[in-house]
């Protein structure tokens, strides 16, 4: 078969697909319909984990000729069509725009829902809390760099509760409007450029290295200076119109950011959940083995356990942890009210499903 005719072939596949994608927008409508008179939310996470888990079921049947991201990717965008059909959301985000969190939220939620730039954590968590945003993403961990503590102080005294999880590999690259041996000066981020160290000593040894506050506002200079390049992410190069010269420069590439989707709503078990809360004790010998204890003698998997100190008194800390399960499960639920017995303050922060591996 030659070329033209396998073309052929693809155009009629395209246009069935299509066909597909509007079907599936009509169901999409009816039950956009039934939750906006049932006041149900719209984003539903555990919903989402369902539906990419039986497409990447579904391609292992058919060879798996689509790699799982890209399969993903693309139901993602399909899903986020559907969220802007069923009633437009609106998301929050740690701006400016061209950030990895605003990279993240896209991730997640897709082009199709309106963003939102907050100016720091804590308004991304206000603009949930007041409604002016649905959802909001926020960086909670780093792979390198460890928790991002400014969250999880925030986390203990918000009213919004995490409904999702999602991992998301940091990739740094080179971005211009020239070409490579025209840069003159490179624009970034002070830990941006510190993870590139051996790349930008090995290609651009003698070049000045500028740091900036955000690997965004770097974007933009460099997108108004003749002969400047920029190391950010891929999302900077759209929004800012940058050649994306060279991928993937950073000197480590198992840097990946953990990032927390905070709503105003809860989220149902799916089998395969997590959960996190946080506590402080009493200042008294052994007082954290016995907390701790339930979950060894409930067999319930701790995955995280993070310090932090309490801004209200000197001294005294807030424990972080994250288990394997939901807040519903009975074992768990039995575990949270062994575990409360011995803290001075217990919350859950919420229950969402696992984010997978990608």
């Amino acid at each position: 078969m030659g070329i033209n005719q396998l073309r052929d072939k693809i155009d009629q596949l395209d246009q069935q697909i299509v066909k597909l994608i509007n079907e599936r927008y009509q169901h999409v409508k009816g039950i956009g319909a039934i939750k906006q008179a049932e006041n149900q939310p719209i984003y539903v996470p555990e919903r989402e984990k369902r539906v990419l888990d039986m497409v990447c079921a579904i391609n292992e049947e058919y060879a798996g000729l689509v790699k799982p991201e890209t399969l993903r990717a693309i139901y993602r965008e399909i899903m986020s069509g559907a969220i802007n059909l069923e009633s437009p959301i609106k998301v929050s985000f740690l701006g400016p725009r061209g950030t990895f969190s605003h990279e993240a939220a896209i991730q997640r939620f897709g082009t199709s829902v309106d963003f939102i730039e907050a100016l720091s954590i804590k308004a991304a968590f206000l603009d949930v809390e007041t409604g002016r945003a649905d959802y909001a993403c926020v960086p909670v961990e780093n792979s390198t760099e460890g928790a991002v503590s400014y969250t999880l102080d925030t986390l203990v005294n918000s009213h919004a509760e995490i409904c999702a999880e999602m991992n998301v590999a940091v990739h740094h690259n080179l971005l211009a409007r020239c070409a490579k041996e025209k840069i003159n000066k490179i624009y970034s981020h002070e830990q941006i450029f510190g993870q590139c160290r051996n790349y930008l000593a090995t290609n651009f040894p003698k070049v000045e290295q500028v740091v900036v506050s955000s690997s965004a506002r770097a974007a933009k200079m460099a997108a108004d200076e003749p002969n400047a390049g920029v190391i950010a992410g891929l999302v900077a190069a759209e929004v800012f119109q940058l050649y994306v010269l060279e991928r993937n420069i950073e000197d480590f590439s198992h840097n990946n950011t953990r990032f927390f989707v905070i709503s105003r709503q809860k989220t149902e078990p799916t089998g395969d959940d997590k959960t996190s809360i946080c506590f402080s004790v009493n200042d008294r010998v052994g007082v954290l083995h016995d907390v701790l204890k339930p979950f060894k003698t409930g067999n319930i998997m701790m995955t995280m356990i993070e310090s932090r100190p309490m801004k209200t008194n000197n001294w005294e800390y807030c424990f972080f942890v994250d288990v394997l399960g939901h807040q519903c499960d009975p074992a768990i639920k039995a575990c949270f009210a062994e575990v409360s017995e011995n803290c001075r303050m217990f919350k859950i922060l919420g229950s969402y499903p696992r984010s997978s591996a990608e």
